[in-house]
């Protein structure tokens, strides 16, 4: 079932809710991971965009079903195997995506109310294509570049140095910038040397790109810099990160000063007073789309006054003073072949469109996604409608869409074109790849298979993620080696990577020797660097093994709350009846949810994973969590609630500066509350902390606290 057709998000239950949580995360972590890593995308921007703010509208709704590692709290994916790492100084972020005039007089609505502005306080914005390429940061020193970096997942990108000095529009050296300067931007391949780029390599026999964004994405990513140099890339600078100096007052402004160092600049950057005028704008370059030579996907205005930008700041992984309004999605129709199930690491079944090849919007495409079985089936098993289903059958005609480079969604089917001989497709009940069966839970949109480690699907997936590197990051072992090891039945638990070296001891080691791309020092390397992991962080391994709703974010949060595996386990151990101080304890962890902590302890205490941990645990040690001294901060680590009317700062800010000082800010008050601020018209909190001895102060002491406005 798709995002638009699902069940309206108010009126879902909770059970309802929590699995579409699960569902649509799982989906949007993989989309992450194949666009941003992979530089292979599996769905298309529109679909992930509208899978994105499903999810979003869900938590807004449930916030305790957002746990801290939500794909609406992330940027980007981890960086790929063979380029060095660079933290970047300041954080690469994404941007909100508005889809209508409505989201976009929303977004001025927002930055309005978060500043406290009257509505008719002059509000300025610049306006400029989005270009469809890779993020690149250039750090420049003394007016010479030292350093490239994609973005990676917005924290950690790849060092592309040697590759970003070979593009033309990258200067080498700056006269008259600042002593340190960061630039962003994005590199491009613009139409006409991409369809010459794709004509080489058909002449070589060689396989073509997809599509512009593609061919660039691959050719910065080269580990050969030459053959980087060989291909005709470009550049667009539109901001910047660590600076030692201001580059300008204003946004317009700032973009101006990049040109005048030496930087290609778009040149259909305005500057815009009103709504009115962005769309305007946006409408003027998307007629224009086609003739530009490069390839957009949308229209981005950030609002012009760099100090405005400053107060209104930054969510989890976008800033609240930009937005790119992004273009509708482009539609063809083509035949279903075939439609196949996969089954992913916990065990959810996966319908796969097989297409014949059909070009959307300048791109051959040949898979889609079909969701779950109820977007397939139309009619449940009584003959009842489906509310979004399509009622798919191997054979029909489909109409997909795409909006930037895809693989689709099928939008709806052609039932005057279908066979009349066309069967109604049969979702399996039992996993097509161990036979074990697939169930669906009551409320879940999504069937899984039982099966869990005796299902090669699945404890080949675990196996990947459990070496990943967010997890335990083992150097020589990624995707390829596992699969290869598990064909040949060394590795079937995480437990018996660690037993590897006493399996191909002297005696043996020729085995793994003489595979393709072994040789014995190789082997022993790979011994040695699974040793070196025989002691990991307790935040790393809580995440490595794969519990559903628990990524890196949430296995920090429970590391640095328990701080000990002992601990962690007892506490788990303690909570196994959902009631009591140890679940009341487990549930206040801010960021924990009754989703989260229910998948916790069912993991830890009764699944058919509990044995494969326990074998685990003999063979690696989880570290004690650092404690972190917070002292700095008159807040750290206390728990805040605002109520009534701020006149001084609006609740986002306050907010998000309590958050910046260490503090948690609760949305209600209980007794693990430190500290109210009660601004005028607070009601039932007020008297509440006041029953329970909660310190209370007011507005001016806030910010006094705070360190001023």
């Amino acid at each position: 079932m798709t995002a638009e057709d699902k069940i309206d998000v108010a009126q879902l239950s909770r059970d309802a809710a929590v699995a579409e949580v699960a569902e649509l995360t799982a989906r949007l972590v993989a989309a992450n991971t194949a666009y941003h890593t992979l530089d292979r995308p599996e769905i298309s921007d529109a679909e992930y965009d509208a899978l994105k703010r499903r999810l979003a509208e869900i938590e807004t709704r449930f916030p305790d079903l957002q746990s801290p590692d939500s794909p609406t709290l992330k940027v980007g994916a981890a960086v790929a195997d063979g380029f060095a790492k660079v933290t970047h100084a300041q954080r690469m972020m994404s941007l909100e995506n508005g889809f209508s005039e409505e989201d976009i007089a929303d977004f001025v609505a927002r930055v309005r109310s978060y500043l406290g502005l009257a509505e008719d306080h002059p509000v300025s914005f610049t306006a400029e294509p989005k270009i469809d390429g890779l993020s690149l940061s250039l750090r420049y020193e003394n007016g010479r570049l030292v350093q490239a970096a994609t973005r990676g997942d917005g924290a950690v990108g790849e060092n592309v140095t040697e590759n970003a000095r070979t593009i033309a529009d990258i200067p080498g050296e700056l006269p008259c910038a600042p002593e340190v300067l960061e630039v962003r931007g994005e590199v491009y391949m613009a139409k006409e040397d991409f369809e010459a780029l794709n004509s080489r390599q058909l002449a070589r026999s060689e396989k073509p790109f997809a599509n512009p964004r593609n061919a660039a994405a691959g050719s910065l990513r080269q580990l050969d810099a030459k053959i980087t140099a060989a291909r005709p890339l470009r550049f667009f600078a539109y901001a910047w990160g660590e600076l030692s100096a201001p580059l300008a007052e204003t946004q317009f402004d700032a973009i101006a000063r990049l040109a005048r160092l030496g930087f290609q600049t778009n040149p259909l950057t305005v500057l815009c007073q009103t709504p009115a005028e962005l769309l305007a704008h946006y409408r003027r370059i998307e007629q224009q789309r086609a003739t530009l030579g490069y390839d957009i996907d949308g229209v981005v205005y950030k609002v012009n006054d760099l100090a405005l930008q400053r107060r209104l700041g930054f969510r989890a992984t976008t800033p609240r003073w930009a937005i790119a309004h992004k273009f509708p999605a482009e539609l063809a129709w083509t035949r279903l072949e075939k439609i196949e199930i996969q089954v992913g690491r916990t065990g959810a079944l996966s319908p796969v469109a097989r297409l014949a090849p059909v070009t959307v919007g300048g791109v051959v495409v040949s898979n889609a996604t079909l969701h779950n079985e109820d977007y397939i089936a139309g009619r449940d098993s009584r003959g009842a409608e489906i509310r979004g289903g399509k009622d798919i059958r191997e054979g029909d005609w489909v109409q997909v869409y795409r909006a930037g480079d895809v693989i689709p969604k099928v939008a709806d089917v052609d039932l005057s074109r279908r066979n009349i001989h066309a069967q109604p497709f049969e979702f399996p009940h039992l996993c097509p790849e161990c036979g074990s069966e697939a169930i669906r839970e009551e409320g879940d949109s999504v069937r899984r298979c039982t099966g869990g480690l005796i299902c090669p699907a699945q404890a080949v997936e675990k196996l990947k993620h459990f070496v990943s590197r967010a997890a335990f990051d083992i150097e020589g072992l990624g995707a390829k080696q596992v699969e290869a090891f598990y064909k040949d039945g060394w590795i079937r638990t995480p437990a018996e990577i660690f037993t590897l070296r006493a399996r191909f001891g002297p005696g043996n080691l020729r085995q793994l020797a003489n595979r393709d791309g072994w040789g014995e020092k190789s082997a022993l390397k790979l011994f040695d660097a699974i040793d070196e992991r025989r002691r990991i962080p307790l935040a790393r391994f809580l995440f490595a093994l794969g519990i559903r709703h628990i990524g890196e974010s949430t296995a920090a949060l429970l590391a640095n709350h328990y701080t000990s595996w002992a601990r962690l386990a007892e506490a788990v151990a303690a909570a196994d009846s959902f009631t009591g101080p140890a679940w009341e304890e487990l549930l206040a962890i801010d960021g924990v949810g009754e989703t989260t902590a229910r998948s916790l302890i069912a993991t830890l205490n009764h699944s058919a994973d509990k044995a494969a941990i326990a074998a685990l645990l003999e063979e690696v040690t989880p570290e004690d969590a650092e404690i972190r001294d917070t002292s700095g901060s008159p807040i750290a680590g206390k728990t805040l609630v605002f109520t009534g009317t701020l006149e001084r700062m609006t609740r986002a800010e306050a907010k998000a500066r309590a958050e910046a000082m260490g503090a948690k800010v609760a949305g209600s008050v209980s007794a693990k509350t430190d500290l109210l601020i009660a601004g005028p018209g607070a009601g039932s909190k007020a008297k509440k902390a006041a029953e329970l001895g909660i310190e209370v102060i007011d507005e001016d002491a806030w910010i006094a606290l705070a360190g001023g406005v």
